[in-house]
């Protein structure tokens, strides 16, 4: 594991309030930080509430699929989603990314060839970039912060194993707190690890707050095992390692665990890199070293396809993910209905 990897992981700790004493000195070290964050925020977005501050717009709509926190709501393969379902609606959608993490935008490609995905800082220049190759709808990969490209529809992910509301940056996950869902149209309550009935009570709960809110649920559930290639494989056997450059690692390992449990004889184990982290040499060579087979997210498949020759004849398992709506597809969908229908009328 990485020195990076290790301050990652306690911080995700010491945001779950579960980093002792060190934690809670933290906690009030950082406390103006989290004051100064706040403030920040609030005078942006007021800012662009008075129109001192104005969003570009381009002349097709743009879905924003984003979320409150840093990481781990499933936003991925909920962005694959509403690309799909813009599609089945007869729209040519597009994806619009900042590009931070490479693999994600790998990931894109590789799930719509047919389909434009254009990563740019600047998602004003990305989006009309879209435009001109032919996008007759945008959808905006992590972009609710990003108010300075207009949107039609904000959809905000909230996911149920995180404490809601919470702490802001630098003291918790937050980037905004509940009261920015005034801005947004769907919430998806989403959920992973947490119980249904947590997530039921966690979508009440922002219903009740937030009555002019489409609340809907979604359970991101392992599908079948693949490899490196996308190919159908057999599951990991006892013994195997989860090896993941993701926001919530700890999450992978128990999805891997549960689709495999009553198979197998022993939990995995968990080697843990930083968010979007690029593996070298090094870090493969340490990995195979071991001679188990190791088990990644598709995220992490897609730069592990580039490293074959460092991972020789290691056996890989992708342990892929799929949406399960458990609450208000009908809702969402006609949303999107409405949004298309109003776009092809206006083009």
């Amino acid at each position: 594991m990485t020195s990076r990897r290790g301050v990652d992981d306690w911080v995700r700790r010491w945001w779950r309030g579960e980093a002792g004493w060190p934690g809670r000195m933290a906690s009030i070290a950082l406390l103006p930080g989290e004051w100064i964050f706040r403030w920040a925020a609030a005078m942006r977005n007021r800012m662009f509430d008075a129109g001192l501050l104005s969003a570009a717009r381009v002349p097709v709509p743009v879905v924003s699929v984003g979320n409150l926190t840093v990481g781990g709501t499933g936003k991925t393969p909920l962005v694959r989603w509403f690309v799909g379902a813009l599609a089945e609606l007869g729209a040519r959608p597009a994806v619009v990314s900042r590009g931070y993490g490479r693999d994600e935008v790998l990931l894109h490609r590789e799930w719509h060839p047919d389909v434009t995905v254009v990563a740019d800082v600047d998602r004003r220049a990305a989006a009309r970039s879209a435009v001109d190759e032919g996008a007759g709808v945008v959808v905006l990969d992590d972009g609710f912060q990003h108010r300075a490209l207009g949107r039609d529809l904000d959809v905000v992910l909230v996911a149920a194993e995180t404490s809601f509301p919470g702490r802001r940056l630098p003291r918790g996950p937050y980037r905004e707190g509940a009261r920015a869902l005034r801005r947004a149209q769907i919430v998806l309550v989403t959920r992973k690890t947490a119980s249904a009935a947590q997530a039921a009570v966690l979508a009440r709960d922002i219903q009740s707050r937030h009555r002019h809110l489409t609340v809907a649920r979604v359970r991101l559930q392992p599908g079948g095992w693949t490899d490196l290639d996308g190919a159908p494989t057999t599951a990991p056997g006892p013994g195997a390692v989860v090896v993941t450059a993701v926001a919530e690692p700890e999450s992978v390992l128990a999805l891997a665990e549960r689709v495999s449990e009553g198979r197998q004889a022993s939990s995995f184990d968990l080697t843990a890199f930083p968010d979007h982290h690029e593996f070298t040499d090094i870090d493969l060579r340490r990995i195979v070293a071991g001679g188990r087979s190791l088990i990644v997210t598709e995220k992490d498949a897609m730069k592990l396809r580039e490293r074959r020759d460092v991972l020789g004849d290691t056996p890989v398992h992708v342990l892929t993910l799929v949406v399960r709506w458990e609450a208000g597809e009908t809702d969402v969908r006609a949303r999107l209905a409405g949004l298309v229908g109003r776009g092809m009328m206006s083009s």
